[in-house]
């Protein structure tokens, strides 16, 4: 794994559906004592209908004030507002089997189950699996897009800040977390 040695302060978690952005993120959060911010939960309104830009981006905004927090999502339309606040961003680089395979059980669970997510909107088995609005079709047709996205922006930034870690198998994101929570949570980012 790569080294670095930001203070792990405000950090921004991204990659692919499926990857495990929002658990790492709680996990995370909870490891540094700070508050978890998921994108989705801002940018979802009822009925699966987006907020209005303008809304969205003041949500981010001010739940980006603060010294501390851990971000989790991929969306473009704010990355100006929480990159550049950024510590350290984490890509959660995993494969397209790996993901697509978690989509596909975390999305038949929420459809059995009626799981509620974010203003009350529920996976259901047509909108899942029925759609164009799929997310197994969105996951199969955007990862290696989205991978090279997340490579250029990668490079793009050199060294930093923010740092970039990529973590590329389930168990470097253990191992990472581990030794972030072996810590407490507190001072730097070993990669």
């Amino acid at each position: 794994m790569p080294d670095a040695a930001p203070l792990l302060q405000r950090v921004v978690i991204v990659g692919m559906s499926g990857a495990g952005k929002s658990t790492l993120a709680r996990r995370l959060a909870q490891a540094m004592g700070a508050p978890h911010v998921e994108l989705d939960a801002l940018f979802w309104g009822p009925g699966w209908e987006p907020h209005f830009p303008a809304e969205f981006r003041a949500c981010v905004q001010a739940a980006v004030q603060g010294e501390r927090w851990v971000v989790d999502g991929n969306y473009s339309s704010v990355r100006h507002l929480v990159w550049p606040r950024a510590t350290a961003i984490i890509w959660l680089n995993l494969s397209l089997p790996r993901v697509f395979t978690r989509v596909l059980v975390r999305t038949v669970r929420r459809a059995a189950s009626g799981q509620v997510l974010w203003n009350g909107n529920r996976e259901s088995w047509r909108r899942s699996f029925f759609s164009r609005e799929s997310i197994l079709w969105w996951v199969a047709r955007n990862h290696a897009p989205r991978r090279r996205q997340f490579a250029a922006l990668k490079q793009a930034a050199g060294s930093g800040p923010p740092a970039w870690i990529e973590l590329r198998t389930p168990r470097a994101v253990d191992e990472w977390l581990s030794s972030v929570e072996g810590r407490g949570g507190l001072a730097t980012v070993k990669a």
